[in-house]
């Protein structure tokens, strides 16, 4: 992929329309790759892949790593339970430890906002030439969740012409703990990148208004948007009124475990006021897909019902894309000659 210019993947901010559409043609290459037989390809054959987990993971860590093991390279895990963290080891010396034994792409997780983009940083500073993936970090960036949502959408959308065009005018409804959730802020950045209008629902507490000037001004340090013509983001705190018209829905776990307060009353009034069950989709456009980041919460973000029917549900679909969009992902990174890039 010549026209690849990221060592490292942060966040989706500074991705433009054809970085978009490099990750999910390839990622669609992996996913035609026939089932039969071997599934693994040699493509990063000699390649070692880091998981760095800091936080707990089970979808996700489990993804990368057999995304890593289709492409033919080999794995090595990261466990804090384990490791010398507890004799005060720093996550870069973790890092560099790693880096010593070859690895040439480290997938980290942490759960404080910005330590992929320091540790990057600090690699950088070294020359090291090995890339950071951002596999989750705090409140601020799950990249290739978002990454495999837009390809699960596409899909749906239109399975003879999977194009992230086609997403241009969309409405999508993202409902729920916005606040808490780096899956929402990243598909903030990835919807409105392929023009599609967003509508946030949620309660004050869960989500402040301020989001919906998400995406006009770029982080710190990024001089400016790559992105031309983005789609709105607009808050409702009305359900009925988000999911009006809707084209897709994508829905969030309620995150208890980030929540340092007593945000909502009780479980039994947020289901009413926002869980999405096959009823309150009669509000939306015919046949419109539900997307969950996972794990889910029954009877609560959604109902059970509405969970195990994959004619719309589409969680389970979302688990085997995020494989080949990880695959991509890793292969791109792997394989770029990336000792002048940032």
């Amino acid at each position: 992929m010549t026209n690849w210019n990221h060592k490292h993947i942060i966040d989706l901010s500074s991705f433009s329309f054809e970085d978009y559409k490099t990750v999910l043609e390839l990622a669609h290459r992996f996913k035609t790759i026939p089932s039969s037989g071997s599934r693994k390809v040699p493509a990063l054959q000699g390649k070692l892949i880091a998981t760095l987990f800091f936080e707990p993971s089970t979808r996700t860590r489990s993804s990368f790593e057999l995304a890593a093991k289709r492409l033919s390279a080999d794995v090595q895990s990261f466990s804090p339970s384990t490791s010398s963290l507890k004799k005060g080891e720093s996550p870069l010396d973790t890092v560099m430890t790693y880096i010593a034994m070859g690895a040439n792409v480290l997938v980290i997780r942490h759960n404080c906002s910005g330590v992929p983009d320091q540790l990057a940083k600090s690699l950088d500073q070294k020359n090291k030439q090995v890339s950071i993936l951002n596999g989750g970090d705090g409140l601020h960036s799950h990249p290739s969740q978002a990454l495999l949502d837009l390809y699960t959408l596409i899909h749906f959308f239109n399975k003879k012409d999977p194009s992230i065009e086609n997403l241009a005018g969309k409405k999508i409804a993202i409902v729920g703990d916005i606040i808490h959730s780096r899956v929402a802020r990243s598909n903030l950045w990835s919807l409105t990148a392929c023009g599609a209008n967003v509508v946030l629902c949620g309660p004050p507490t869960l989500l402040p208004n301020n989001f919906s000037d998400f995406v006009k001004n770029p982080p710190p340090g990024q001089k400016k948007d790559p992105i031309k013509n983005r789609g709105e983001i607009t808050i409702s705190r009305s359900l009925k009124e988000a999911l009006k018209d809707a084209d897709a829905i994508y829905t969030l776990r309620l995150q208890k475990e980030r929540m340092n307060e007593n945000l909502l009353s009780n479980l039994e009034t947020y289901h009413q006021n926002y869980g999405i069950t096959h009823e309150r989709l009669k509000l939306c456009k015919e046949n419109v897909p539900v997307l969950h980041p996972g794990p889910v919460n029954r009877g609560i973000e959604m109902s059970s019902e509405l969970l195990d029917d994959h004619s719309i549900c589409l969680v389970d679909q979302q688990v085997s894309n995020g494989v080949t969009v990880r695959m991509a992902l890793l292969y791109l990174l792997a394989t770029t000659k990336n000792y002048n890039l940032k």
